[in-house]
Order: structure tokens, then C-alpha cells, then sequence
């Protein structure tokens, strides 16, 4: 089984003197994560779950982690072995982040190839300057102004497909539902971000540390608010102070993307 061969892969670690540890990872270690996928997908509820070969390698270099340090040895004793993100070690679960990272990688490349191929001049613009900030996690704030049939949801679906088929996290939000359904997973901003229904300027999001929403958006890579000007100020400003709060009590070093907003103007 394969939490026994993770176990022994961990005994040959501390006891056997391997001259390559790197080289008998890299040689068994789909052995080693045979039943990552079916253990995901049960805690998840969800038989179509989809994990990467990253995530996948990540699961399991959490496991054999938790298995070294019982005898007190760590992955990092091993320099050449890599080393797993640290949200794999969690030991509760985040349905939001196991729902957003559950779509079907290979669908999303297909779908993201076939759009990407029909985007215009303008179109390309504003998808090429939007994926290279979020690719050098600079952040920012993108505004694109166009008038009905334009083609702006059809730019959103092709930056849901490009992120989630690399396993980034997209939250595609829009002010009504009939928006919201047009856009890939999508809902609407109140239902998303927990804004109360009745706003005033000292309104705040019913978002509270701790909770999944806030590590689901930690990890986040976009955020789409398709529609955003049609809502109430008072909203847009409740979501922002949330964002402010919640980031600012993260690691910077983690999460560098949140350090520099920049603002960007697109209109066609």
C-alpha cells in the first residue's frame, strides 16, 4: 500500500545512507502517491476532482514529511529532495480551496487554447498585462471599460481557463446572478465576499479570520468583478476594507503579491 512505501521510503532516508535521495524520489515516487487522488477526492465529496502532478507530489512530500519528523528528521536534512508548499501540511480542509482547485486541468488547457486563439488586438492587451502581473505577483487593480458585446466576458472565461489550468485560483464575481452565470464558476460579489445586504459607509463584510473564505482568498491568484461599477460604492469599499484586513495580517514573504497595487485603464 502506499502509506506503507511512503514508510519504507522514509526508513531507506534515515537508515540506509542513500548516495542520491533525488534520484529515488524522482524514480518512485508515483508509487509512492498512488492513492493521493482517490483519498483528495473522498475528503472532498467529489469523484471529479482533478489534481496536478505538482499538487499531487506535494501531497505526498507532506506525508513523508510528517513521517521524518517522528523520528526527528526533516526533508530539509536532505538537501536535493524539494520540499512542500506549506498549506499541504494543513491538517483541516478547506472545501473552498479543494472546490476551486477541483477543476479539470486538461478541459481548462483545451478550452483556454481555443478562446486564446480568437482574442483581439485589444482583448490580447488587456490578457497579456493582466497574466504577466499575476505570473511576477505584483498585484493590481484592472478596470476595463467597454460597452455590451464587446467581448469583456469572453475575456474573463479565457483568464479563468489559462489560471486554473496551471492550478491558480480565479473568483469570478458579478453584481447580479444572470452575470454571474455567464462567467466559469462564477457568483455574485455579496454571496462571494459576505456583503451585507444593507450598506451604509461603515458597512463591513461578514468575513472573520480564520475561517475558509479568508484562506481561500489568501491564495488567490484574480479576482473578476465583472459588472462592478453597476454596484453600490458602499460595496466596493466593503470589499476592500476586508482585502486590507486580511492582508495585512499575513507573511509579506509569502504573499507578495499583496505589497504594490497599480492600477491599470483599459477602454475599447
Amino acid at each position: 500500500m502506499p502509506t506503507q512505501l511512503r514508510a519504507m521510503f522514509v526508513n531507506i532516508l534515515v537508515y540506509c545512507s542513500v548516495s542520491d535521495p533525488l534520484s529515488l524520489w524522482n524514480t518512485h515516487w508515483q508509487s509512492l502517491s498512488d492513492d493521493v487522488v482517490y483519498v483528495r477526492r473522498k475528503i472532498a465529496e467529489n469523484i471529479h476532482l482533478s489534481l496536478s502532478e505538482y499538487e499531487i507530489k506535494n501531497y505526498v512530500l507532506a506525508e513523508i514529511e510528517k513521517l521524518l519528523n517522528d523520528v526527528e528528521k526533516s526533508l530539509k536534512d536532505f538537501s536535493e529532495l524539494p520540499y512542500p508548499d506549506e498549506h499541504y501540511f494543513g491538517t483541516s480542509i478547506n472545501r473552498l480551496i479543494i472546490e476551486e482547485n477541483g477543476y479539470d486541468k486538461e478541459q481548462m488547457r483545451v478550452q483556454h487554447e481555443k478562446n486564446y486563439n480568437n482574442l483581439n488586438v485589444k482583448q490580447m492587451e488587456v490578457y497579456n498585462v493582466v497574466v504577466a502581473n499575476v505570473y511576477a505577483k505584483k498585484g493590481g487593480i484592472f478596470f476595463v471599460y467597454g460597452s455590451g458585446g464587446c467581448g469583456k466576458t469572453f475575456l474573463w472565461q479565457t483568464l479563468c481557463f489559462r489560471l486554473r489550468s496551471e492550478s491558480k485560483i480565479v473568483l469570478p464575481v458579478a453584481g447580479s446572478g444572470i452575470a454571474a452565470t455567464l462567467l466559469p464558476g462564477g457568483r455574485t460579489a455579496h454571496s462571494r465576499f459576505i456583503i451585507p445586504l444593507k450598506l451604509d459607509q461603515n458597512s463591513i463584510a461578514g468575513i472573520k479570520h480564520g475561517t475558509d473564505i479568508v484562506e481561500l482568498i489568501k491564495d488567490t491568484s484574480l479576482i473578476i468583478w465583472d459588472e462592478a461599477p453597476m454596484q453600490h460604492r458602499h460595496a466596493i469599499e466593503v470589499v476592500d476594507r476586508s482585502l486590507r484586513d486580511i492582508m495585512g495580517a499575513v507573511d509579506l514573504k509569502k504573499y507578495p503579491k499583496t505589497i504594490r497595487w497599480n492600477y491599470y485603464h483599459f477602454r475599447w
